[in-house]
């Protein structure tokens, strides 16, 4: 299964899977969101798999979130891995 990503808005639902082979897809999508919207919330409920690229990705747009002072809010239970991460940087913190 590939990634879909659909959109109304500020909205994003990702579905499927977030590896290698799409993230330049992902990231694609979401260069430029912050110039358009001050916050955006990503739906991570309908994500399959994840691999520690698709992780990265997630990261990358939270950093650049932060860096603009912009919102990023993720929702959905979605994958256990990036649940990990975050939780994991939240602790270090």
């Amino acid at each position: 299964m590939s990634l879909e990503i659909r959109n109304a808005n500020n909205y994003f639902k990702l579905k499927g899977i977030l590896n290698k082979k799409n993230v330049v897809a992902f990231k694609l999508e979401f260069q430029t969101v912050f110039e358009t919207f001050n916050a955006i919330t990503l739906n991570i409920e309908d994500v399959t798999a994840i691999d520690r690229h698709g992780v990265k990705a997630i990261s990358e747009l939270q950093r650049r979130a932060m860096a603009s002072n912009k919102r990023l809010s993720i929702i959905g239970m979605g994958n256990n891995k990036l649940y990990s991460h975050f939780k994991a940087a939240e602790t270090v913190a």
